[in-house]
């Protein structure tokens, strides 16, 4: 029987010490980091390594949670999501996410999603998911719209990259939204 912290294709857990090199490796995709949130300067390893260490002691705060995502079929870790601005009394929350380069269009981000969703919505009583999306990331556009998530709003000109301003998306997905289009991860 899978551990309820597996999908079809990933196993959420949490940041461990040894994901340092992991991370470090993927902070040299400039592509990611400007989808993520912006470029920054490079890290020590020395950061880096002290970050996973603290992440590692570090558990859910309020309901913000840094989840790794690693493949069922490998144990690589292929990315993490991290939950924030989480209000338990409204009942929100978003997320943030990231596949790492090698391992996109395998179904990781969509199980990883659907894997936190449920959580939330199932077991942490929340009715609703925000996700801000840059406009210029179109794999990220079409991961939410496939997952049912409804394009609620544009924030004009909120980010900056490439020398450039661009939009942020706004999607959206109720429980029950989540409850009717993906039925495989609700339990008996």
């Amino acid at each position: 029987m899978p551990s309820y912290w597996e999908g079809r294709r990933v196993r959420l857990r949490g940041i461990e010490p040894d994901d340092a090199d992991a991370h470090i490796a993927w902070s040299r995709d400039v592509e990611n980091e400007r989808n993520l949130d912006q470029i920054y300067p490079p890290q020590s390893r020395a950061r880096v390594h002290a970050w996973t260490e603290e992440g590692s002691r570090r558990g859910i705060e309020g309901d913000n949670y840094h989840f790794q995502i690693e493949s069922l079929e490998t144990g690589a870790l292929v990315g993490h999501i991290a939950t924030h601005h989480c209000d338990a009394r409204v009942g929100v929350l978003s997320y943030g996410l990231s596949i790492h380069a090698p391992f996109r269009r395998k179904g990781y981000a969509a199980d990883a999603v659907c894997l936190v969703l449920r959580y939330y919505f199932e077991e942490r009583r929340y009715q609703k998911a925000n996700v801000a999306v840059f406009s210029f990331n179109e794999a990220s556009r079409r991961l939410h719209e496939r997952l049912g998530f409804t394009l609620e709003g544009r924030q004009r000109r909120s980010t900056f990259t490439r020398g450039q301003f661009h939009d942020v998306l706004w999607y959206g997905i109720t429980a029950e939204e989540f409850r009717e289009l993906h039925p495989e991860y609700l339990g008996d």
